[in-house]
């Protein structure tokens, strides 16, 4: 299938108009807010559009080289006490975050996300010499210093390790060492198209998240197809409610909450670092889990603040989810919300809804909440007067992490 990226701009552009009237769960749109194409930040608005259709690019590649892919894996899956560490850094690391309990109902082994920040720091607390080791690598250039380093020390501290690497840099430094040791190595190249330009990760994220629940099911990878599909169609709900996302960041909130359980929080983590990043840290913003939230966290919370609720596609996780959100609906301050969820949603005062098609089988449809935060992040950076492309305007961050300097023990 090839990539159309005009046709999935076009998603945004049919959407010129805000909606006339309030519909359930949503407030009126100002018909004055501008669209987002109508400005210059062309990579971010670009590699936030052009997801969806990239998704299915990444099933049909996952697809294709789903036979090397597990002729690979599956020897190393047998092992036993195999240990399975997912790593990267920053939003990189959140995908370790997002994808750890569905690789490890899959593959029924240990599966542990740590990010490479903390590996290359104290690398004894991670690996284990005497252990089988499969380390999985996210990396959108392959590198950051902290990456390849990691994939260092996995050699050096452990007698037998394998390394799993999803990248979206065909030139980057761990595409070249998986390539220089294909015993031990094999490395999944995601289209050029993946490899953002722009500052903050967008589709690489939810690409390289994607290949990893592919990979997690390449035994049954044609099963897999409908489900992206669904995400692709949730992808296009929330980009039908941009201008919903737009008014929420126009109402200028003092900060920001989004909350997830499970495979969500990471996608809350994630968010978080959307919105911080694009607004160069002016946004002050949190992620916790709807539960953890309660414990101390919740005291963030003041008059003006929005929390987001990444609702959980499990009932029974979402029980847990609705208590929190309707007890903070009796709060006398009148807490503004934003559901992002399945149909038949809570009726809270001051609470707007994004209704998905959920599926409580389809382990993929975290992905498209991501989308949420995304958005959030690029409204916030124009509204501030930033340029999404490249926001930090003391140059604080970078595309590409700067003077990490590497030590040896």
């Amino acid at each position: 299938m090839m990539f159309n990226l005009n046709r999935h701009i076009s998603i945004l552009q049919n959407f010129t108009k805000p909606p006339s009237s309030d519909t359930a769960g949503m407030i009126k749109i100002n018909s004055g807010i501008h669209a987002p194409e109508s400005h210059g930040e062309a990579h971010t608005r670009r590699e936030i559009l052009s997801q969806p259709a990239l998704w299915e690019e990444v099933y049909h590649l996952v697809h294709q080289q789903s036979e090397a892919i597990a002729g690979f894996l599956n020897p190393i899956l047998e092992k036993e006490q195999l240990r399975i560490v997912l790593t990267g850094a920053g939003t990189s690391g959140y995908i370790g975050d997002s994808a750890q309990g569905t690789l490890q109902k899959a593959w029924q082994k240990s599966v542990q996300a740590v990010p490479t920040t903390e590996i290359v720091t104290q690398p004894q607390a991670t690996f284990i010499r005497s252990v089988p080791t499969l380390l999985i690598s996210f990396a959108r250039s392959g590198n950051s210093p902290e990456s390849v380093e990691t994939v260092k020390l996995a050699d050096q501290c452990c007698d037998e390790v394998y390394h799993l690497i999803i990248t979206c840099n065909n030139d980057g430094a761990l595409a070249h060492m998986g390539a220089a040791n294909p015993d031990k190595a094999y490395c999944i190249i995601l289209p050029e198209a993946t490899n953002d330009k722009s500052l903050a990760m967008t589709s690489s994220f939810t690409c390289m998240l994607l290949t990893a629940l592919l990979v997690a099911n390449v035994a049954t990878i044609e099963g897999s197809y409908s489900k992206v599909q669904h995400i692709v169609a949730q992808g296009k709900v929330i980009f039908e409610n941009k201008f919903l996302l737009e008014s929420l960041v126009q109402k200028g909130f003092e900060r920001v909450v989004f909350l997830g359980s499970g495979e969500m929080l990471g996608i809350a983590r994630e968010c978080h670092l959307k919105l911080l990043e694009l607004t160069d840290g002016k946004q002050v913003c949190m992620s916790d889990s709807f539960l953890g939230f309660r414990h101390g966290p919740r005291a963030f919370v003041n008059e003006n603040t929005l929390l987001v609720y990444l609702f959980s596609r499990n009932p029974h996780i979402l029980r847990y989810e609705r208590d929190l959100a309707e007890d903070t609906a009796r709060d006398a301050r009148s807490i503004r919300s934003l559901q992002i969820g399945r149909a038949g949603g809570l009726e809270l005062p001051n609470s707007n809804t994004i209704t998905l098609k959920m599926d409580p089988e389809n382990e993929y449809q975290m992905i498209a909440a991501t989308l949420v935060g995304q958005l959030m992040g690029y409204y916030s950076a124009l509204h501030a007067g930033l340029n999404p492309d490249s926001p930090s305007t003391s140059g604080s961050i970078s595309r590409v992490v700067q003077g990490v300097n590497i030590y040896q023990e």
